[in-house]
């Protein structure tokens, strides 16, 4: 990360902090009532469907997030989902891991750890 552009490096840092401080964050375009693409209403959707919580960011509203996620994890499409941390991949991996069940369970890990973290 040296000689690394302050915005950059600052965006960076935000993005590490809302994956890491969110037990399931989902970078879409729009939001899961308003999605603005195809791809991000389908992995909305399967999140939904979950009843798990989650978070997500437009990253139509936030146009550094937009520029610099693909390089958080050197992954160049979106939407992105991260849960426990863990970059799990777009659309068609979220659409899998709901297909298979894994989806809901592994949300519903990570929200209660990350609940057991809240209140330790």
């Amino acid at each position: 990360m040296e000689n690394q552009d302050p915005i950059v490096k600052e965006t960076l840092e935000r993005i590490h902090s809302q994956v890491t401080n969110n037990p399931v964050v989902l970078y879409m375009k729009g939001t899961p009532q308003m999605p603005s693409c195809g791809f991000s209403s389908r992995a909305a959707q399967a999140l939904a469907e979950t009843e798990e919580k989650f978070a997500f960011v437009n990253i139509l509203a936030d146009a550094t997030i937009f520029e610099h996620l693909p390089k958080y994890q050197d992954w160049p499409t979106f939407p992105q989902l991260y849960i426990d941390g863990e970059l799990q991949g777009g659309c068609d991996i979220t659409l899998e891991l709901a297909e298979s069940g894994e989806l809901k369970k592994m949300m519903a890990e990570a929200n209660a750890k990350h609940e057991a973290k809240q209140n330790a």
